[in-house]
């Protein structure tokens, strides 16, 4: 175990931003605090009167579904993780209406040592349609809003192949940010397992092992920091790797996941990256190399350049996207695969 320099404080915007603004934050590429974004919301100001006041308000309609909850002792001090052998998860799951977990997570505020709570990534307008018509992010009308609420929870470090604004509603959230290109120093977890839906870093950024993980000292180098209050907002910038700490007894947060420009019927590029593990990995280091090219060229090289030089009809896969050229691709790789 060592201590390494604490992360950079996150940029700052004095919010709320308009549309203008946050496209010049999004063209800059880094995350972004945006304070006070988000402050008029009602649910913000029911938070602000305190824990038994959000929770009245999120109770003040009759969930229209079971929600999905998970639960982690207390000794695990609040981290979502892994057992010791990474071989199973450290947290239970289990089902049940809204109104309850809040009443239970109200009940466990008062313990001194309370197990780790919460319902995560719920999309919120068929769930509470009167909070998702009250509490509207104009920045981003057309996205799905998502809830999640918990107590003193710890989440992974870990990526969205999506951009991301969240929006915090009550208590605090503290957000640490990694660019992507830091990912040899977060030391991914398996991809088969995860608490997070992708790889979640194996690295505990608040006691780092740096025997066991030594490249995260050039990882925390890049780390920056930023502690949300009720009405903030952070954007995300597309596959920026965050880890979220939430710091009160009743945290609630709103997010909304996106992905612009990508073209309709495109193929996942997650599942792509198994596809290519399984298809390159093992391969002989002189053909890897050959297919590092290749890759270059076809996938991440100049994307016009690669078939310039074919007539439109011969470009086939080479051509301009679209949903039936998606489509063709998808049963290629499909009978490859069968």
């Amino acid at each position: 175990m060592t201590a390494l320099p604490p992360p950079s404080p996150m940029a700052e915007i004095a919010g709320p931003v308009d549309n203008a603004g946050f496209a010049a934050i999004r063209a800059a590429g880094k995350p972004v605090v945006l304070r006070g974004q988000v402050a008029d919301w009602p649910a913000v100001v029911a938070a602000r009167a305190g824990d038994e006041a959000i929770v009245r308000y999120l109770c003040r309609e009759q969930t229209t579904r079971p929600v999905s909850a998970i639960a982690a002792a207390p000794s695990e001090k609040g981290r979502f993780f892994y057992t010791p052998d990474v071989m199973r998860l450290n947290f239970v799951r289990g089902q049940g209406r809204l109104e309850n977990f809040l009443a239970d997570l109200l009940r466990a505020a008062a313990m001194p040592e309370p197990p780790a709570m919460a319902v995560q990534s719920e999309e919120i307008a068929p769930l509470l349609p009167a909070f998702a018509r009250e509490n509207r992010l104009a920045l981003l009308p057309g996205v799905t809003a998502r809830i999640w609420i918990g107590n003193r929870i710890r989440v992974g470090t870990h990526y969205d192949a999506k951009e991301n604004v969240a929006c915090c509603v009550a208590g605090q959230r503290r957000f640490t940010t990694y660019p992507p290109d830091q990912i040899a120093g977060l030391y991914p977890g398996p991809f088969e397992l995860t608490p997070a839906g992708v790889p979640v870093s194996m690295v505990d950024p608040t006691a780092p092992d740096l025997a066991k993980f030594p490249r995260f000292a050039e990882a925390a180098r890049h780390a920056e920091v930023a502690t949300l209050e009720p009405g903030d907002a952070i954007y995300i910038p597309y596959g920026w790797w965050h880890g979220v700490d939430s710091l009160a007894p009743v945290s609630i947060l709103v997010n909304y996941w996106w992905n612009p420009g990508q073209p309709d019927g495109v193929v996942s590029p997650y599942e792509a990256l198994i596809h290519a593990i399984a298809a390159y990995r093992h391969l002989p280091e002189d053909q890897r190399a050959v297919w590092k090219h290749n890759l270059d060229y076809y996938a991440f090289g100049d994307l016009e350049g690669s078939s310039a030089h074919l007539p439109d009809p011969a470009k086939g896969v080479l051509g301009p996207p679209s949903r039936s050229l998606f489509a063709q691709m998808k049963a290629v790789i499909r009978r490859a695969l069968d």
